[in-house]
């Protein structure tokens, strides 16, 4: 699941969903992060596009337990 922020932030980049996804799959957690407002934890994690660019992005589990991609960025 994308977030619309995160929808929005990928635009500007040039980045698709299928970069995120493959961003997600061959990145490493650079760090975990709490939410000061609500207590969840979420991620920061590094990796390639589909094109082989590096992509960051910021994830954590939903409360369905599926991951929630918060936003995307060029590192």
């Amino acid at each position: 699941m994308v977030a619309i922020h995160a929808e929005e932030e990928m635009s500007p980049e040039a980045f698709s969903i299928l970069d995120a996804e493959c961003g997600i799959l061959t990145g490493k957690i650079l760090e975990k992060q709490k939410d000061d407002r609500t207590g969840e934890s979420k991620y920061r994690i590094r990796g390639e596009t589909v094109a082989g660019a590096e992509i960051e992005l910021v994830a954590k589990l939903g409360a369905t337990g599926r991951m929630v991609v918060i936003t995307v960025y060029a590192p």
